[in-house]
């Protein structure tokens, strides 16, 4: 949020995003905007103006913990075995995904406007030298981007997010994928 805004919009801004985050963690990625609005206490006029989209919304909610995953990323870039940090970072961004409804809705390309995810941009940006690393060491099959990673954590949350046990569905499909992922 611009710092150049009025003291009221700036407050505003911040309880819609905090009713958003409320809405989003109990009702998912299709939470209420109406209803975000009235627990914010203002109009969806309002809610509309900050967030023009939900993307918008569902981004602004999300950028915390994609900060931490961000974080996290970078704190593994030294570790000795690369593709055990690769994959562990990418086991964090699934539980993630997997315990912060909305956040997989968020991270999902829409390859009109990919351009246009910062939360996205963001994790591809933390995770590169990890997947760099490992390609280097030869522990990740060449061709693999961060792109391709996040798309595939997302599907696999998106996939299992209504089974029964979501987290022990989603860790299952990720460990047959990360087969696939591993050089011959």
């Amino acid at each position: 949020m611009p710092e150049h805004r009025r003291a009221d919009a700036r407050r505003n801004y911040a309880r819609v995003l905090a009713a958003a985050d409320a809405e989003v963690a109990a009702h998912g990625a299709g939470a209420s905007l109406e209803q975000i609005a009235r627990v914010a206490g203002v109009g969806s006029a309002t809610v509309r103006r900050h967030f023009p989209t939900r993307r918008a919304l569902l981004e602004a909610v999300s950028r915390t913990r994609v900060e931490a995953l961000c974080a996290r990323a970078r704190e593994l870039t030294g570790e000795d075995d690369s593709r055990g940090a690769l994959l562990g970072w990418l086991g964090e961004v699934l539980a993630y995904c997997v315990t912060a409804r909305g956040l997989a809705v968020a991270l999902a390309y829409d390859h009109e406007a990919a351009h246009e995810n910062s939360c996205s941009a963001a994790l591809e940006e933390a995770g590169e030298p990890l997947l760099r690393r490992a390609a280097h060491d030869g522990a990740v099959a060449a061709g693999v981007t961060v792109a391709d990673l996040i798309t595939l954590a997302v599907g696999i949350v998106l996939a299992t997010e209504h089974t029964p046990d979501p987290a022990a569905h989603a860790q299952r499909l990720f460990h047959l994928a990360v087969a696939g992922m591993s050089p011959p």
